[in-house]
């Protein structure tokens, strides 16, 4: 009987895990940068296993899973739902952390870091950038899609990105023409403004844009059939549009302030020579978690060139049982401190060149970069007329934790600053040296 007693206290107390200080320290590095303005980390509720952040927190459910997802798209390049629509449908699942990846664009964030707050989802500003692949071995080409993720200030030199952006999307309409006339010579009549007409105005027409309107049209069953007949990079209808080198992308977004990380390298023919390619040209990570668990081939390709383990849902909003739920993906607590670890320094850099470019020029046009991704919860409060070390503080205070914020840089930054005068309309003038 005593042994009967004794075993099941053991039952009741030994199925816990003890977390080790390698687990605490991811949580709570996790943690800080998640709860930016916020007191000391929350403490934690449970033990958390390898692919889970459980804290308590007003904002946390008690023993709620922190959920990053860092691959979506929404109807501002090729996904179908709006990004408000697409964080509330990320806040449903229990996402806290999104990053909001549009194919060549970054239209959508704004609107996205507005439904953050919303729903209590921190938006991590982000890219897909379509590249081309050029085989030095034998001369062909494959498409290469590189992600970009960004602090909250978003790019430095946006201006430079951007363009670096529309010249892409300007490709992507005379992609889209010569998919539409290579469907009509396989005798599909489709038109091209059924196909702007789905992209939706200002939106750069992508593959899904013709492929919705091929289902519409009832020249496909659904979508796959429309890739996997027409639409996949050999296909009879693929077409190239004015992609630059995947090697460039990647190192536009080294001198912009991002991390920059390969996207399914497990569609590329040749995903080792890319990784070593794009690793030399300053590539920081592959995917390699997926909705169905971690493809070992990429992540000892990962180990083997020192490269961050990321992953996401690739989220489109399209339906259907072969797409990947947003929120889907388990990516360990250690993947993510070592994704942040090395991020968050680098868009602190974005931080103090944003603001020194600011300092050197300060226009209306350099300011709206300050502002950009957050401008009504930036100005919120200010008095008609404020310092810019004023706006800097206010700035840095929603960006940074209060560790990074104590930086020699930016104080002497501040204090330049002090000369400029912020409009709560968001224009500037100087007023003295």
């Amino acid at each position: 009987m005593e042994k009967k007693r004794n075993k099941k206290k053991a039952n009741r107390g030994g199925s816990k895990k003890k977390m080790n200080s390698d687990q605490s320290e991811a949580i709570k590095s996790v943690t800080d940068w998640l709860f930016v303005g916020s007191s000391p980390s929350p403490p934690l509720s449970s033990p958390p296993d390898d692919f889970a952040v459980t804290i308590n927190n007003a904002s946390l459910r008690c023993g709620e899973k922190l959920v990053f997802e860092l691959h979506s798209h929404s109807n501002r390049s090729d996904g179908f739902l709006s990004p408000s629509k697409l964080v509330q449908r990320a806040h449903t699942n229990g996402v806290k952390v999104l990053s909001l990846t549009d194919h060549d664009t970054m239209a959508g964030i704004p609107e996205a870091v507005e439904a953050g707050r919303r729903f209590g989802i921190k938006i991590i500003p982000g890219i897909e950038i379509s590249t081309l692949f050029s085989s030095r071995e034998s001369g062909s080409e494959e498409p290469v899609h590189i992600l970009a993720y960004y602090g909250a200030s978003g790019p430095a030199m946006y201006d430079e990105l951007e363009n670096f952006l529309a010249k892409i999307r300007d490709g992507r309409f005379v992609r889209g023409r010569e998919m539409v006339s290579k469907l009509n010579k396989l005798k599909i009549p489709l038109k091209w403004e059924h196909v702007t007409r789905i992209a939706g105005e200002d939106v750069a027409p992508g593959r899904m844009h013709v492929a919705r309107a091929l289902l519409e049209g009832g020249y496909v069953e659904n979508l796959r059939q429309a890739f996997t007949k027409y639409l996949h990079d050999d296909g009879p209808a693929y077409a190239t549009g004015s992609e630059p080198k995947s090697e460039e992308a990647v190192k536009l977004i080294c001198k912009t302030g991002g991390v920059a990380v390969l996207a399914h390298p497990w569609a590329l023919k040749d995903h080792v020579s890319v990784i070593r390619r794009l690793k030399d040209a300053g590539l920081h990570g592959v995917e390699v978690y997926r909705s169905d668990g971690k493809l070992e081939v990429f992540s000892e390709l990962a180990d083997t060139y020192s490269l961050l383990k990321l992953g996401g849902s690739d989220y489109h909003g399209k339906g259907g049982r072969n797409e990947s739920e947003l929120g889907s993906v388990n990516l360990p607590v250690k993947a993510l401190q070592d994704f942040l670890n090395l991020g968050r320094p680098i868009w602190c850099e974005a931080i103090k060149a944003t603001m020194r470019t600011f300092l050197e020029q300060p226009s209306d046009s350099n300011l709206s970069n300050i502002l950009r991704f957050d401008r009504a919860r930036i100005l919120k409060g200010s008095s008609s007329w404020s310092c810019g070390g004023e706006l800097m503080d206010r700035c840095l205070a929603i960006w940074l934790t209060n560790d990074e914020r104590e930086n020699d840089e930016f104080e002497a930054l501040r204090l330049k600053l002090s000369c400029v005068l912020i409009s709560s309309k968001g224009s500037c003038v100087t007023v003295g040296a």
